[in-house]
C-alpha cells in the first residue's frame, strides 16, 4: 500500500542509483515505485564525466533540474539541437515535452542535479533518436 492510499507522508531513504536509457545515472526519491506517487517524480540525477545523454525526448513529461555540483554542462535543444546554453551550479533547466535535447559533460568531475518531473516512475517515457547524437559535438 502507498503512501497515499494510507494517507500519510512518506520519507524516503537514499535508494541505489541505475543508469537510464538516455545514458544519466538516477537515484529515485519520490516515485511511483518508492512511495506509490501518481505524477511526480523526484531524485538525483547524475551525468558522469566526459559523458552525454543520447539524443532523446520527454514524450509525456515536463522535466525540470537545478545543478548541485560539478562544473558546466553543455545543453542542446531544438529540433536539429540547435540551441545551445551552458548550465552551471545554481543553474535551472526546464524542458517542455517532446523537446530533442543532449546533455553534455566535457569535464572530469560529476555534474549533479535535483531532477524533478510530472510522470512518476522512474522509467520514464522516452524517446531515443539515434541519428540525431552525431549532431552534437
Amino acid at each position: 500500500m502507498s503512501a497515499t492510499d494510507e494517507g500519510r507522508a512518506s520519507i524516503v531513504k537514499g535508494q541505489k542509483s541505475e543508469a537510464a536509457v538516455q545514458g544519466s545515472i538516477y537515484a529515485a526519491g519520490v516515485s511511483a515505485e518508492t512511495v506509490g506517487a501518481r505524477s511526480l517524480f523526484l531524485g538525483v540525477v547524475t551525468l558522469p564525466p566526459g559523458k552525454r545523454t543520447k539524443a532523446h525526448v520527454h514524450e509525456f513529461h515536463e522535466t525540470a533540474m537545478y545543478m548541485l555540483s560539478g562544473e558546466a554542462v553543455d545543453m542542446y535543444s531544438g529540433p536539429n539541437l540547435e540551441h545551445h546554453e551552458q548550465l552551471n551550479i545554481g543553474d535551472y533547466v526546464y524542458i517542455p515535452a517532446n523537446v530533442l535535447h543532449v546533455a553534455v559533460n566535457r569535464s572530469s568531475t560529476p555534474a549533479v542535479f535535483v531532477g524533478s518531473r510530472n510522470e512518476a516512475t522512474v522509467n520514464e517515457s522516452v524517446v531515443l533518436f539515434p541519428e540525431m547524437d552525431g549532431v552534437v559535438p
